[in-house]
């Protein structure tokens, strides 16, 4: 029996916007980032969908809401599905990163496992997190469908990790989630396949 996890980077934050970590910082949503909740909750109105999980994450809570209501769900808060630890990195943009330290961040931008910004959630513990995440929220509904709103790194580290990907190579491999967008994989125990990447709902319209 295999289920089918809807994986869903959040809406876009005020650090996003001006391309800042945004690790375990509970940083809120801005008005772009609601109105792709909003958009999200209507693409969502149109599949069969029998479950809504998130990070606990005010940024992921937030997006998942309007879906949630929509189809009349309550979302399943995840602990596991939190947001990667960016330890020295967190709050600070790439240039700042560079200004301060340019030799941690080659490291880093050449391998985030070998190379991972001091202080931070090393990358593999990251990704087993959130591989264990999803693999019991599949075991726990066999043959659904689960909408799961969660986090830009922590979604492509688990993502390397069930797909057979190097982890360290995770920037390279999934460049970037877009806020909203949707990548969809099949578990069946310890078997995952990749159905959509990346897919975007943050223009989508409900049909009159």
């Amino acid at each position: 029996m295999a289920t089918r996890l809807l994986l869903v980077r959040h809406g876009q934050t005020e650090w996003h916007a001006e391309n800042r970590y945004a690790g375990v910082s509970d940083v809120p949503l801005t008005a772009e980032g609601l109105r792709q909740a909003e958009a999200l909750a209507a693409w969502a109105g149109t599949r069969q969908i029998d479950a809504v999980a998130c990070s606990p994450l005010s940024r992921a809570r937030a997006t998942a809401a309007p879906a949630a209501e929509l189809l009349g769900l309550v979302p399943e808060v995840v602990p596991g599905l939190r947001e990667v630890d960016f330890g020295w990195g967190e709050g600070r943009t790439l240039a700042e990163m560079r200004a301060a330290d340019p030799g941690a961040v080659w490291a880093f931008e050449a391998d985030a496992e070998l190379g991972a910004l001091p202080g931070s959630e090393p990358p593999l513990s990251a990704a087993l997190r959130g591989q264990a995440a999803l693999r019991e929220l599949a075991a726990g509904r066999p043959d659904a469908v689960v909408l799961v709103v969660a986090h830009n790194t922590l979604l492509r580290m688990a993502l390397c990790q069930m797909l057979g990907m190097r982890v360290g190579r995770y920037r390279q491999l999934l460049p970037v989630l877009g806020n909203a967008a949707v990548t969809e994989i099949e578990v069946a125990g310890h078997r995952t396949a990749l159905r959509s990447l990346n897919v975007p709902t943050a223009a989508f319209r409900s049909p009159l």
